[in-house]
């Protein structure tokens, strides 16, 4: 039952205020809702009446975004890496800055839009637009927020749902090695070359890589046991057993040419990629070595006027060959499956993708480009063709 007030409260508006229940210890709880008119602060009044009857929670729709953030992320870290909750903190930055302390029942879709599409053009992290990935992780972290409001009863729609992400946002360059790239891979030994070898022929995440063990590698059946990961807290490293995922612990099948070069790579360490000091690395020393490794393939491969005697000595030598990840070499490793014409399921194993659809969206995106090379292909046929007629 409602409670009106006729008589204008001393700021101009007026207020209803609608029974709520009863508290555990027995008292009354009412909500006042407030309109520039009597009408007005009686459809607000409405609306509270109606939000009660579908069961949604009224006392609880008044926290603010920033407190289910807050809330969700405390249960998210139960299930998620280091890694994976720096992300979402980061994420969560930009929302919270934007509706931090708005109510989190009074968001709209609309709130959502513009500070995705404001950070696609321009991200104050790092001065430039945001990538088509990243904004599609904060529309996703503000989803999962909204959708355990709604599993509380607090809200009935999930203002991220609609959200679109624009089209001309910028993609993060990821690619395959080309055959040449892959051949500076085989050929240029290094420290790091261990690690990149086992990236690029056995498509391990770099977290895999670090604590990866020889007793984990059976060179006589050509399998790797990959079943834990390194995470980093504070540029420390850490070991966590049982992968990134569940479906991270995996045996990974290897090529000949991985178990050949395997073969003959000393084991000084238990662990197949060790520091300097056989210990496993941490942040700073695993970045200090692939910077090595790039600087080594860069002065042995790249195309300079004047080339350093030395690779001791670069003398500033600019950096012209592209800066391989180990993403990169993971995707080469994707995409040697699939030109060698593996199932996408047996993909999906060797690679340890959560979900199919990770693998079928790779799969998808080589079809495309292999499809539009095949094509151009027969352009160049049917030019070919026209110029012998005419020739003729």
């Amino acid at each position: 039952m409602s409670k009106k007030s006729n008589v204008k409260r001393t700021d101009g508006r007026y207020a209803v205020q609608v029974y709520l229940g009863r508290t555990e210890d027995g008292r009354r709880q009412y909500k006042t809702v407030y309109g520039k008119t009597q009408k007005e602060a009686d459809e607000k009044a409405l609306e509270v009446k109606m939000a009660l009857k579908k069961g949604l929670d009224i006392v609880l729709e008044k926290d603010t975004f920033s407190d289910w953030a807050e809330r969700w992320l405390k249960i998210k870290q139960a299930d998620i890496s280091n890694g994976q909750y720096v992300a979402y903190k980061c994420h969560l930055k930009h929302l919270v800055g934007a509706i931090g302390n708005t109510p989190i029942s009074k968001i709209r879709t609309a709130d959502i839009q513009t500070i995705i599409s404001n950070l696609a053009i321009y991200n104050p992290n790092t001065g430039q637009p945001t990538s088509k990935q990243t904004l599609t992780m904060i529309k996703a972290t503000a989803s999962q927020i909204f959708r355990m409001a709604i599993e509380n009863r607090v809200m009935e729609i999930n203002p991220a749902e609609y959200v679109r992400i624009p089209e001309k946002a910028p993609r993060k360059t990821k690619r395959a090695l080309t055959e040449e790239e892959q051949q500076w891979i085989i050929d240029t030994p290094h420290r790091a070359q261990v690690a990149a070898m086992i990236m690029l022929f056995a498509g391990l995440r770099r977290g895999e890589v670090g604590p990866l063990n020889w007793p984990d590698i059976n060179l006589r059946t050509g399998a790797i046991v990959v079943n834990k990961t390194v995470e980093f807290i504070n540029g420390r490293p850490y070991i966590k057993y049982w992968g990134k995922t569940y479906y991270s612990t995996r045996i990974v099948y290897i090529p000949q040419i991985l178990i050949d070069f395997l073969e003959r790579q000393p084991r000084d360490s238990i662990l197949v990629c060790p520091s300097a000091h056989g210990k496993l690395l941490s942040e700073s020393a695993w970045r200090s070595m692939w910077d090595s490794y790039l600087t080594e393939l860069n002065l042995k491969y790249g195309k300079f006027v004047d080339k350093p005697t030395s690779k001791y000595d670069p003398k500033g030598v600019p950096f012209v060959i592209p800066r391989i990840t180990p993403h990169w070499l993971r995707h080469s490793f994707a995409t040697m499956l699939y030109k060698a014409g593996v199932d996408i399921l047996t993909a999906k194993e060797q690679l340890g993708h959560a979900d199919v659809q990770t693998t079928l969206q790779i799969y998808t995106h080589l079809d495309n480009i292999y499809k539009r090379r095949s094509m151009d292909r027969l352009d160049q046929y049917i030019d070919a063709s026209q110029m012998q007629v005419k020739q003729g």
